[in-house]
């Protein structure tokens, strides 16, 4: 049988794929690929096609794939390699070789399972030994730069654990129910290499999911069992405990090293400490395993969920709940004003530049978590928040109105301190409500959870109508409706705007402008407010002469009113003969 074996830099010793007839191979950096290659960062995702034809290797390069195959020097698309020859991705160089199955340990004299009721009830005669060892655990798991040195380590302290064990390796299986070795180690380097039972490790990770015993006698070994001929007794315990992730540890000695009595029981009755002290070790790892993963799933999904979100979801995230779906969705978008001329500004220290920008998207982003938003997507200098995923909630349009008046006063903190690095930005947000889709969106390889839909890109050009009409927050008609009757006035205030048509849409629609309580911003008093909106009517009904009296009172810090007083003026106090109360915005 042709083999394939990996050599490497970072590549695990042990690398090794036998390679069968009439079956092709993907060989890439993706762990989805048949030959995993996850060490070498210049061999692409899915690289090579592999496969045996009369007994020679056959390669071809992968469209996708972005580095050359090398042949004796020379770049090749496909090529036929034979036993003993050799082929070269990006750093790692791969070895064809004649593999020669070495035969399975027969059937045993005796296999044992073991109780691990009775385990834990046994008590070590070399208890401060076994600790000792033990308590070299937490450096195995967290002071390894990889996995590939966490098995060398991990092996190695079996070894020094179960003093009667002549080897000690790490196990799986293939797809294919056989046993694979992941890393191994012997007492005597010079004892040679060994096979596990194929047998045995199915057993212990596949159908028992606990620790067996097989034992062998000398005379029942057939001749061809040359590998692991010396060994009389093994043991496999599994360490992943899911159907997905099974692997174990592997533990192999002789009888002579057993001084107990003759008989199997006798064997098994001697051998129990050494499993106990390897299921030891392999709880521990399965566990610190399991936090890892809730550690990583909860670190991927923090930068994106409120904690209250992340906590109703829990510790096993069903990821049918993240697909996506249709629902009612609140969305936020929140651009900085000026990035262009800050960009052009700091052409000589664009570091610096990107550093404040990531201040200023965590201001965007700790404002959503805040109020229990899920932060979607970011966009250059813009950030995207929704509500109403993955849990609907009557509070999604307040809590999305809370988020922005957060956000709008940071930024108007920043501009009172001297010399504060986001001091000159600003931000323009817009908020809309409705139906849309929202959920873990994209590609097998990346996944973003984001929204999808009218709404989202409503609330993108209502942000970008924020510069048009002189405001920091607009909010479309469903959002301005239900703050107007549900938001507390001293938590914010709402005052419509003007009717008009958005950039690239075609649909008229009354924008409202979100703000801060009265006590918070005096500037614009709450007869102002109401004072304005006088005029809006006024405006919308043709009647502009009425309409410039009222906005002519307002403060003069007061953009909004700028806005209609320029359509006015425009055209001297007087409606056109074709108007229709909406006013279309140029462009973005």
């Amino acid at each position: 049988m042709i083999g394939l074996k990996a050599e490497a830099p970072g590549a695990p010793a042990d690398w090794s794929f036998p390679l069968e007839p009439g079956r092709e191979y993907v060989l890439g950096r993706d762990l989805d690929a048949d030959l995993p290659t996850p060490w070498d960062g210049r061999i692409s995702r899915r690289h090579l096609r592999l496969a045996i034809d009369h007994g020679e290797l056959m390669v071809e390069r992968l469209p996708a794939a972005l580095n050359p195959v090398c042949v004796g020097g020379r770049e090749v698309e496909r090529c036929r390699i034979a036993p003993g020859g050799l082929f070269v991705v990006g750093e790692t160089v791969f070895h064809v070789v004649d593999e020669r199955p070495a035969s399975s340990p027969p059937r045993p004299v005796e296999e044992v399972t073991f109780d691990r009721q009775r385990l834990r009830k046994l008590r070590f005669r070399d208890a401060d030994r076994r600790i000792d060892v033990l308590a070299r655990l937490p450096e195995v798991i967290w002071g390894a730069g990889s996995e590939a040195e966490r098995n060398v380590r991990l092996v190695n302290l079996v070894l020094a654990g179960v003093a009667r064990a002549d080897a000690a390796a790490i196990v799986s299986l293939d797809e294919r129910g056989a046993a694979r070795l992941v890393h191994w180690e012997r007492r005597r380097e010079t004892a040679g290499a060994f096979r596990p039972s194929d047998r045995l490790v199915a057993d212990a990770l596949r159908r028992q999911r606990r620790s067996v015993l097989h034992v062998w006698e000398g005379g029942e070994r057939p001749s061809d069992y040359t590998a692991s001929a010396e060994f009389d007794w093994a043991f496999c315990t599994p360490v992943g405990q899911a159907p997905a992730d099974e692997w174990g540890l592997y533990v192999a000695g002789r009888l002579e090293e057993i001084e107990t009595l003759e008989s199997t029981a006798g064997r098994e009755v001697a051998l129990e400490p050494d499993v106990k002290f390897t299921e030891l070790v392999a709880e521990i790892i399965s566990a610190v395993a399991r936090v890892n993963t809730l550690e990583r799933r909860q670190s991927a999904f923090r930068q994106f969920f409120a904690p209250p979100v992340l906590a109703a979801l829990g510790d096993d995230i069903d990821s049918d709940l993240l697909e996506p779906r249709e629902c009612d969705l609140t969305v936020l978008f929140c651009d900085l004003r000026g990035f262009s001329a800050h960009a052009e500004e700091s052409a000589g220290d664009l570091i610096g530049l990107l550093e404040r920008v990531s201040r200023a998207l965590e201001v965007m982003t700790e404002n959503i978590r805040r109020h229990r938003g899920v932060t979607g997507d970011f966009q250059g200098d813009a950030a995207l928040g929704f509500w109403g995923w993955p849990f609907s909630s009557e509070e999604a349009p307040l809590d999305a109105c809370r988020a922005a008046l957060g956000i709008r006063r940071a930024f108007a903190e920043f501009a009172r301190i001297r010399n504060h690095p986001l001091a000159d930005f600003r931000a323009g947000i817009g908020i809309a409500h409705g139906r849309s889709v929202a959920g873990k969106i994209g590609t097998r390889d990346q996944v973003k959870v984001t929204v999808f839909g009218p709404v989202a890109n409503l609330a993108s050009r209502l942000e970008s109508a924020t510069r048009q009409l002189g405001v920091s927050i607009l909010l479309d008609e469903a959002t301005a409706k239900i703050a107007r009757e549900r938001l507390d006035k001293s938590e914010g205030r709402v005052r419509r705007l003007a009717r008009v048509i958005p950039w690239g849409l075609e649909t008229p629609l009354t924008v409202c402008e979100l703000l801060p309580p009265e006590d918070e911003f005096p500037e614009l008093s709450d007869e102002h407010l109401a004072l304005y909106e006088e005029a809006v009517e006024h405006f919308i009904a043709g009647r502009w002469d009425e309409a410039y009296r009222r906005l002519h009172v307002l403060p003069p810090s007061d953009h909004a009113q700028d806005f209609l007083g320029m359509q006015i003026l425009r055209h001297q106090r007087v409606a056109p003969p074709d108007w229709t109360g909406a006013v279309r915005l140029p462009g973005k």
